[in-house]
This record gives structure tokens, C-alpha cells and sequence, in this order.
């Protein structure tokens, strides 16, 4: 797992609200779609982000994170880890504060890339185990 603790809670804690699920898809089956509804839950703006673009959640979907018209404070993404890193400076390059790989998205190099252009990174690790571990979270 890459991201202490302190890194964890900063993401979730103070780097914004606004959350966008790359892999978020209307399958209820999909980890994405239980994830993005905790993040909901605990006052997180998700924004779905999927080839199909659907509306998930009450949230409309887009196709890309190059297709969000607004800012996106943290890219949170449920894709293979071979197609991770690609993801991961599509972050950087809209301007993302932290890239979130969930549990078994491992990919050190887009790790290392990730850090070195000043985003905050967690890897390996899930926000729907972590946010419920902090107790009360502003929203």
C-alpha cells in the first residue's frame, strides 16, 4: 500500500469534495458503485466518469476526465492497473489535486510520476474502508 495515513486523511479531509470515479458505471455488481454511494454519503460530490457517460448516483456521467467541464479535486479510479497510469496523468493534466488507485490498482511508476507533479497519491487502498475510520468528515 502506498499513501500513509496522514496522506489518506488529507484526501479525504481537505483537498475538496468534488470526486471523479473513472470506471463508474451504472452495474450496481461493480465495487465503483458501492464505493461512489459511500463517498456520497459522507458529503462528496461524485462525478462518473466511463466511456457510456451515464448518469449514476443523481450524477452525470462523462466519457473522460478531459470532458469534465469543472474542477476535480481527486480522480478516484477503478480501472486495471495497466491502464492506470494513463489515468493518472489525465489527473495531472486537468489539474487534480490527488489520484486515489483502489484496492489491487497498483502501478509504482504512475505512482512516482504522480507524486513528482505534486498530486497527493494513495494506492492500493479503498475510501469506502478508510473515510468511516475518521470519525466526523466536513461536507
Amino acid at each position: 500500500m502506498e499513501g500513509d495515513q496522514d496522506t489518506v486523511r488529507r484526501i479525504l479531509t481537505e483537498l475538496g469534495d468534488t470526486w471523479a470515479v473513472v470506471g463508474l458505471s451504472s452495474n450496481r455488481r461493480r465495487a465503483a458503485y458501492g464505493v461512489a454511494e459511500v463517498l456520497q454519503r459522507f458529503g462528496k460530490r461524485i462525478v462518473p466518469v466511463h466511456p457510456e457517460a451515464e448518469t449514476v448516483h443523481g450524477e452525470q456521467g462523462y466519457a473522460s476526465l478531459a470532458d469534465i467541464p469543472f474542477e476535480v479535486d481527486v480522480v478516484d479510479v477503478f480501472v486495471r492497473s495497466d491502464l492506470a497510469g494513463e489515468v493518472a496523468d489525465e489527473a495531472a493534466a486537468i489539474g487534480a489535486e490527488a489520484v486515489w488507485f483502489q484496492l489491487g490498482v497498483i502501478d509504482e511508476a504512475a505512482y512516482e510520476r504522480t507524486r513528482a507533479a505534486g498530486l497527493e497519491m494513495v494506492m492500493d487502498r479503498c475510501p469506502a474502508i478508510e473515510i468511516p475510520r475518521l470519525g466526523p468528515v466536513r461536507g
